[in-house]
């Protein structure tokens, strides 16, 4: 929200600012390299694609008829998308000749289910979380995550239960390598009762390359959140708010020691929450385990 204020707000004489939807809408357009679909246009060709003749790339190429005229930009994917679809999944002899390279086939580009895999071990995503994780109604399932310090140099790990929002704290003084994650993850779960560890939910973050070996160890599942998608570990990212008010954002993170974490994280669980119908997280576990 703040970015689209800042790009498409109505600036006064004086300094002072408003904001308007249909002026900001005017300036979206305005900026837009291409016209909107079914527009009345020219159609575009790529320039250099002359068997007879060498010339540029087809992404080079893409551009140079329409460099003057935003309607006659065109994206080099979509010409090597027309290009195949006439040579029916290969290009033929002659549209090959008038590319720079000369190949025949078309590796295709920023398809999802083409990407490597993040991890070298295969990830459970949210989707396949157990069932019972959904409703929060059995205490033990987990969302966890860094807050990085300044420079990315220094991070603090938490951690979330989904029933109770009961909160736990990694102590990283060493950095946030993937072996320090793991060897933190695997001393801290290890200090609750068996009830209490049914899954963990993290983002994809490089810092849990190592999560087979943490399950290993702790006989607790990891799941992986999509791309982009922190709401799906909305208790998580709501306590990493609530967190900052002890850590501040660019400050280095290292300088907190295991008691100083262990305070905040008293002071947190005790906090009452009206997701709880004002009771602390402290007092929901105490509960969920006397029930």
């Amino acid at each position: 929200m703040s970015r689209e204020v800042r790009r498409n707000r109505t600036v006064g004489t004086r300094g002072q600012w408003h904001y308007r939807p249909h002026a900001a809408q005017s300036r979206a357009d305005a900026r837009r390299p291409r016209t909107e679909a079914g527009e009345d246009r020219p159609e575009p060709r790529a320039a250099g694609l002359r068997p007879e003749s060498p010339g540029p790339s087809v992404e080079p190429g893409a551009d140079l008829p329409g460099s003057a005229r935003p309607e006659m930009h065109v994206v080099h994917e979509t010409v090597y998308q027309a290009l195949h679809v006439q040579g029916r999944g290969e290009l033929r002899r002659e549209l090959a000749q008038a590319l720079r390279t000369g190949r025949v086939r078309r590796k295709p580009r920023r398809q999802a289910q083409r990407r490597q895999p993040r991890f070298r071990d295969p990830m459970v995503m949210i989707s396949e979380r157990p069932a019972e994780a959904e409703d929060r109604a059995v205490p033990g399932h987990w969302e966890g995550d860094l807050i990085i310090g300044k420079d990315g140099a220094s991070a603090i790990g938490t951690l979330v239960e989904r029933a109770t929002r009961y909160v736990m704290l990694l102590h990283l003084p060493n950095g946030r390598g993937t072996e320090l994650v793991r060897d933190a993850l695997v001393e801290t779960v290890q200090t609750l009762p068996s009830h209490l560890k049914r899954s963990l939910t993290w983002d994809q973050g490089s810092e849990m390359s190592r999560h087979r070996e943490f399950t290993i160890a702790t006989d607790v599942p990891v799941s992986f959140c999509d791309p982009a998608s922190p709401w799906q570990r909305g208790s998580n990212q709501n306590t990493n708010g609530l967190l900052r008010q002890y850590v501040p954002k660019s400050t280095d993170l290292s300088v907190h020691t295991r008691e100083h974490l262990a305070a905040v994280v008293a002071e947190l669980n005790g906090r009452p929450r009206k997701t709880l119908g004002w009771e602390s997280p402290a007092e929901r576990l105490h509960k969920l385990l006397a029930a």
